[in-house]
C-alpha cells in the first residue's frame, strides 16, 4: 500500500534544483527536471556517502566525491565508480505539493 508523503512545495522547486527529504526510509533527494519531478535515495552506491550535494547534469546526479553518475528517472548507475543502481521512489503533485510513495 502506498505511502505518500510531502516532499516539498511545487512552488519552492524551480527547474534544475533539488531538496532533500528525510523520510523512514531514509534521506531522498528530489529533483525538478522541466516541470517533471523524481525522487532517489540520497546514498551513492559505491561508498554510501550522501548525493544530494552533488551537482545534476541534465537527468544526471553526479556523486560529489567521486563523479559517479546516476539517472534519477531510473535510479541506474552511469558512470564507474559505481556499478550498482540506487533507488527510485514514485513521484506525484497533488494539492501543490510534490510527494514521494516511501512504501
Amino acid at each position: 500500500m502506498a505511502e505518500w508523503i510531502d516532499a516539498v512545495a511545487v512552488a519552492a522547486l524551480a527547474d534544475g534544483e533539488k531538496v532533500v527529504v528525510d523520510t523512514d526510509a531514509g534521506k531522498i533527494v528530489v529533483c525538478c527536471i522541466g516541470r517533471d519531478y523524481f525522487a532517489v535515495e540520497d546514498r551513492c552506491s559505491h561508498d554510501g556517502g550522501e548525493l544530494a550535494s552533488g551537482a545534476c547534469d541534465g537527468d544526471e546526479l553526479i556523486c560529489p566525491r567521486h563523479g559517479a553518475r546516476f539517472c534519477v528517472r531510473s535510479g541506474k548507475a552511469l558512470t564507474p565508480p559505481a556499478y550498482e543502481d540506487i533507488e527510485t521512489f514514485p513521484v506525484r503533485v497533488a494539492a501543490g505539493m510534490v510527494q514521494v510513495d516511501i512504501d
